[in-house]
């Protein structure tokens, strides 16, 4: 039976899929993007339950600079995809910060204002924080072939008050840290430019805006995009991909494949693969989300940062936790608080801490209800060190765990970041299958976007 042929088939509808596609259909590449369900997005998506909508993911986008500024990642995904900033239609925060016991680095989109905190609340560390500022400015974080160095021995090497350290990590770590403990530091640059130096952004219409226009745009330029269409395995012979299964059972050929579904779960769906070996190699650091609607914003109850990233504790622990969430530190989210031009229809608050996939996969369904009832307590407990009590304005509440996010990613362990091995080249083992997206190490909306663009650019329009 004969198989249509691509030039390009990507597995994954998500940022980086989409931006790959788009890129290579400019060039008059056959492209075909498959996804396994019926919404795209990847990491980054939505869904409606009960009445409202939902993002996934998504608490601010990354990266952001004004329209017109040169030579950052978001104005260069502009121009390579053809897009413009009324594409994504993005608000910038009003302000956030960085709580600890006794400290705070209050930020927002200038980073002058965000040196003047530090220099503020650290000033013995001043000369050493401006060399390391100029450390990270002077460091070339796209270099695909730079040895893995760890940040926190970086770190030490120009400051010495470990709460300054823990500070400048806990954002960076929760926002695109697949590793515990550590975080390399070509990762380290990446975050902290995304988000002290360029800044936080976020569409009025949540993620769903940024995703509408991927889609619209794969369309345009003669892309496809096949929903409820999940692969089910890599046909491999002589370190080349033949053939892809779809799961019903239709095969398709292609010149080159770009997975954004994660280099694990992508190397488990090779037909001549070593499970125990791949397997050993998954991440494991995951999240809770809490979402509640509010019949009032935030602000009205006297609330006005857009993002709070906070840890209770005297040190700052990035780690699976022992039970199954660890509240202690985490992020507190209010989508009010961007710089919209009027209010949004349904205020929110968003919490999200560190969880362990396996103790949540372990329950069975009355234990997992009684589980989320039992820590929901227990995580307003920390968050209300640092926000009004919104308790009684709750109108509706969803909470998903590491559970969820395997279902609807794919995730091994519900890993949000993917493996703690990046493959920054993108490739595998196969002559004619690269990974885009979290696993190739550019993390976020931007950092996944410009990872399809990446591997698109290198793998197939230079050759």
């Amino acid at each position: 039976m004969s198989s249509t042929h691509y030039d390009a088939l990507i597995i994954g509808a998500g940022m980086s899929g989409l931006a790959a596609a788009i890129r290579l259909a400019y060039f008059e590449k056959k492209v075909c993007v498959l996804e396994r369900h019926y919404a795209a997005g990847g990491l980054n998506s939505f869904y409606a339950l009960g009445g409202h909508q939902f993002d996934v993911g998504l608490h601010a986008m990354t990266n952001y600079v004004p329209p017109g500024t040169r030579g950052a990642p978001l104005t260069k995904i502009y121009r390579q995809l053809r897009l413009t900033p009324a594409d994504f239609g993005l608000a910038p925060q009003y302000r956030s910060e960085v709580r600890f016991p006794g400290k705070t680095l209050r930020f927002n989109n200038d980073f002058a204002f965000f040196t003047r905190e530090v220099l503020g609340q650290f000033p013995a560390q001043k000369d050493n924080f401006l060399r390391l500022v100029r450390h990270i400015r002077d460091y070339d974080e796209l270099d695909l072939d730079a040895k893995p160095l760890s940040g926190r021995q970086v770190l030490s090497g120009f400051l010495t008050d470990p709460l300054l350290i823990d500070m400048l990590f806990c954002p960076l770590m929760i926002y695109g840290n697949a590793e515990e403990h550590d975080m390399e530091f070509g990762q380290f640059v990446v975050m902290f430019k995304s988000i002290f130096c360029e800044g936080l952004a976020r569409p009025r219409e949540g993620v769903r805006r940024i995703i509408t226009a991927l889609r619209r745009k794969v369309r345009a330029v003669g892309g496809t995009v096949r929903m409820k269409c999940g692969v089910k395995a890599l046909h491999v012979a002589g370190g080349h991909v033949k053939s892809v299964e779809l799961d019903s059972g239709e095969r398709l050929t292609a010149e080159t494949i770009f997975s954004s579904a994660g280099y694990v779960e992508t190397m488990r769906l090779c037909t001549d693969r070593d499970p125990e070996q791949v397997d050993r190699l998954a991440g494991r650091m995951s999240f809770i989300e809490v979402i509640h609607v509010l019949d009032k914003p935030m602000k009205a109850l006297g609330h006005d940062a857009t993002i709070i990233f906070y840890n209770t504790g005297k040190e700052f622990h990035y780690e699976v936790p022992a039970d199954l969430v660890d509240p202690r530190s985490g992020v507190i989210c209010c989508p009010d608080n961007f710089l919209f031009d009027k209010p949004l229809a349904k205020p929110m608050i968003r919490l999200t801490c560190l969880a362990n996939f396996d103790g949540w996969a372990a329950l069975d369904e009355p234990a997992y209800k009684r589980a989320k009832a039992e820590w929901l307590p227990r995580i307003h407990r920390e968050v209300l060190q640092f926000v009004p009590d919104f308790r009684d304005h709750v109108v509706f509440t969803d909470f998903f765990t590491p559970r969820t996010i395997k279902h609807w990613t794919g995730h091994v362990n519900g890993a949000v970041y993917g493996a703690p091995a990046k493959l920054k080249t993108g490739r595998t083992r196969m002559d004619n299958l690269f990974i885009c997206g979290s696993d190739q190490g550019f993390l976020g909306i931007v950092g996944s976007m410009l990872s399809g663009i990446s591997m698109a650019n290198l793998h197939v329009l230079k050759k």
